[in-house]
């Protein structure tokens, strides 16, 4: 078979490298996390955030969890920049799988009169020999990071969820704490009336002035908890600031009934997204194994045409091969090798990690609804219960004012706790949540 003519080669080049030039799908990753996430969520990532007008009037009324959640979605600037990286990995994976662009070489020889011109295109054989095997490696990685990017959402969403447990929680609670700081200031001031009134000894005043100070006290943490806990739910959020958000004035009241999930750990395994991306390294990492012992001997082949020309002899046309041959060291296999054991290793500890969290996270969540349903069945009626029968004893003159306030105390403290209870059980249902789907990182 005669050589291939360079002129001939050319278009045959040209059109392999520009058969490799096909556009990246912008929208195309975020559809890939969507297909990830929507299942759990309900709804699907917006790769915008929200114009100012929508924005302000999400805020008009008090925001719902679920609605926070949702306008984290579409508002938190750090999961935008997390999602804009998917597009750049997506560019890195299509310009893997392209064809190898071709090289030109040109020199020019003089010996005398005689000039030399010697001109070649080349292609890099071994790279398109290799080349399905690498698109399937950056596939892979392109998955992965497909599955950490979910993650990243699916957490997001659990970290806004608490994050609004808390703030709510922290709103009740500053509530209850200024109209604690009513009555223990109305307290102290009417023992110092009855102490002037010689009805109170110093000890009774000095007993209301010290609840007074700690319930002073317990309203500046409050005070302390509350800007904390919105700050940190504004940043999540993506606001500028808290001065339009508004709350729901308290929690959801406690279910009749925990969930209950069946075989949460297998749940944890099929669907965690940690475990489906790790899973997904392993692979590309027993791909990439498998691409270094292929390219072992020979890590560089070039395939090529060549024309030379010269003023005093007929011109000459032919081809040539190039390669390269890893003489002075043991190629890409010892690293690849030790990456691939990298990943068993990781892939392993996730799940081990996948199932301990999940079992905590369960076990927490039963306790949390336990301890909140005690709170509000035995707890909260019994304070109530003794309130009004030191009420009636009072009015009965059977028991003196002294006693009226240290019930008062007691009433403070059992209030707190069951407030508590019910924020707590809400964050367990919230960790519960997020380790079914991925890692707990709060």
């Amino acid at each position: 078979m005669p050589p291939v003519p360079f002129h001939a080669a050319l278009p045959l080049l040209l059109a392999l490298a520009l058969s490799g030039c096909a556009s990246v799908d912008a929208s195309a990753p975020l559809a890939d996390v969507n297909r990830l996430t929507q299942p759990h969520l309900g709804q699907p990532l917006a790769d915008q955030p929200l114009p100012p007008e929508e924005l302000a009037e999400r805020l008009r009324e008090p925001l719902p969890a679920d609605a926070a959640v949702q306008l984290a979605l579409q508002n938190n600037r750090a999961l935008q920049a997390s999602l804009a990286r998917l597009g750049v990995t997506a560019s890195e994976v299509a310009d893997a799988g392209r064809l190898p662009n071709p090289g030109f070489r040109f020199s020019r020889l003089t010996r005398g009169s005689e000039v030399e011109l010697e001109r070649g295109w080349h292609v890099d054989l071994a790279r398109l020999l290799t080349l399905p095997l690498v698109r399937a490696a950056e596939q892979r990685r392109q998955q992965a990071e497909q599955q950490q990017a979910a993650a990243d959402v699916l957490a997001l969403a659990a970290d806004t969820r608490r994050a609004w447990v808390r703030a709510v929680s922290a709103e009740e609670t500053l509530r209850y704490r200024e109209q604690v700081m009513e009555a223990a200031e109305a307290g102290a001031e009417l023992a110092k009336r009855m102490q002037t009134a010689g009805n109170f000894n110093a000890l009774a005043r000095a007993r209301e002035q010290a609840f007074e100070a700690e319930t002073r006290l317990a309203l500046a943490q409050a005070l302390q908890q509350r800007l904390v806990s919105r700050e940190r739910l504004v940043r999540l959020l993506g606001l500028d600031n808290d001065s339009a958000l508004q709350l729901p004035d308290h929690l959801p009241d406690l279910p009749a009934a925990p969930r209950d999930v069946a075989d949460a750990e297998t749940l944890a395994l099929s669907q965690r997204l940690d475990v489906l991306a790790a899973r997904s390294t392993l692979e590309q990492a027993a791909r990439q194994t498998e691409l270094a012992q292929t390219t072992r001997f020979v890590s560089m082949l070039e395939l090529g045409t060549v024309r030379n020309s010269s003023n005093e002899q007929p011109t000459q046309r032919g081809w040539e091969v190039a390669l390269e041959l890893p003489l002075f060291g043991p190629g890409p296999l010892p690293r690849a090798q030790a990456l691939a054991r990298q990943a068993a290793h990781e892939a392993a500890d996730t799940a081990i990690r996948a199932r301990s969290e999940v079992r905590e996270a369960h076990g927490l969540y039963r306790s949390a609804f336990d301890i909140a349903r005690h709170h509000r069945d035995e707890l909260m009626p019994l304070a109530k219960r003794i309130a009004d029968e030191q009420l009636l004893r009072y009015n009965g003159m059977l028991i003196g004012v002294f006693e009226l306030l240290a019930d008062a105390r007691a009433q403070v403290a059992a209030v707190s706790a069951a407030q508590e209870a019910l924020r707590d059980f809400w964050l367990a249902q919230a960790d519960l949540d997020q380790a079914l789907v991925g890692p707990t990182t709060h």
